[in-house]
């Protein structure tokens, strides 16, 4: 199951010690939900290996200035608490996989 990512929680789900996806969405936004099956899908295929999160960027300002979030979705993947890598737009789950599985 996909984790609730905020401004207020996300240093505490990074430093978690497992690599981590943020999907940065919005409810408005037709390529985010789009995808969101496939984030859930991938939740669940990564249950217990990859922490996979989503940050709404209506509720949660500061994350999507942090990290240069211009357009939705964006997908930022974190290793060790760093960003190792992003990507945006809506992507086929096989593409995202990949880049899950080079997080591990």
């Amino acid at each position: 199951m996909e984790k609730i990512v905020t401004d207020a929680n996300f240093a505490e789900i990074i430093g978690g010690g497992m690599p981590v996806m943020v999907d940065f969405w919005a409810t408005w936004c037709g390529p985010c939900r789009m995808i969101a099956p496939t984030v859930e899908e991938l939740a669940g295929e990564y249950d217990g290996k990859v922490v996979i999160g989503k940050c709404n960027v209506d509720e949660n300002q500061e994350l999507p200035m942090k990290f240069s979030v211009r357009n939705i979705p964006t997908l930022l993947f974190f290793k060790n608490g760093e960003l190792v890598d992003r990507m945006v737009g809506a992507a086929p789950k096989s593409d995202i996989a990949k880049k899950l599985d080079s997080l591990l």
